[in-house]
């Protein structure tokens, strides 16, 4: 099984129409209240994860932005110019799946988050490509590339070292993931942040019911 196939199952996704991204595409200002979904390697802003927020979490505005995640220095320009356009008094609740969990902790450094939960977060990438240097993968738009080694050297730039830092955090994780070593994220935000781990599960995530009244709760 491929790492573009695990990391969301796109084929068998019921995504967000078309009409309802564009209705909630224009960034907001003026602190009002709002959630960023970031999507994983391959994905996009119609991913499944994200439809669940936005249906669960209405009438709230959920913004989930398209992005490069498989060109780094490109991923991290587009989502820093998102991030800003949103205004300076803009503080979302963020939450990102799998690489857009590893974005989401670079950005959350500098943005004003009102707090980042991260979904089965890749925040070793460049431990984790190398076995799948070379694979060919298609993106969610159709997009075909290589995992290079170029690629996987350059995820290191956005890597965060100490992530104690006060940056409120939650990070969900299922020990049942088969892409990612869950104890990677465990041993990361052991000493900081709130770690919610559960029994079996899959890279994909089987506890967004869970998930979702965890950030409700957190969104009061």
């Amino acid at each position: 099984m491929s790492l573009s196939y695990i990391c969301e199952n796109l084929r068998h996704l019921r995504p967000i129409s078309e009409s309802r991204m564009k209705a909630r595409a224009t960034p907001l200002a003026g602190g009002q209240e709002m959630l960023v979904y970031l999507h994983g390697l391959n994905s996009s802003g119609r991913s499944h994860k994200a439809g669940l927020i936005a249906e669960a979490l209405a009438p709230l505005v959920v913004l989930a932005p398209d992005y490069p995640a498989h060109r780094p220095p490109e991923a991290i320009a587009r989502l820093q110019s998102f991030f800003g356009a949103l205004g300076a008094d803009a503080r979302p609740l963020v939450v990102g799946s799998s690489m857009g969990g590893f974005y989401g902790q670079w950005l959350a450094r500098r943005h004003g988050f009102s707090h980042l939960f991260m979904i089965n977060p890749a925040l070793r990438p460049w431990t984790l490509f190398p076995d799948y240097l070379g694979q060919v993968m298609t993106t969610a738009a159709g997009e075909r590339y290589e995992v290079s080694a170029e690629l996987i050297e350059s995820t290191r730039a956005y890597g965060v070292d100490d992530p104690c830092d006060g940056v409120p955090t939650t990070v969900l994780l299922d020990r049942g993931d088969e892409v990612i070593d869950y104890r990677v994220a465990e041993s990361i935000y052991r000493r900081c942040g709130r770690l919610v781990i559960w029994d079996g599960g899959d890279h994909a995530f089987q506890h967004m019911d869970e998930a979702i009244a965890l950030i409700r709760r957190e969104l009061g």
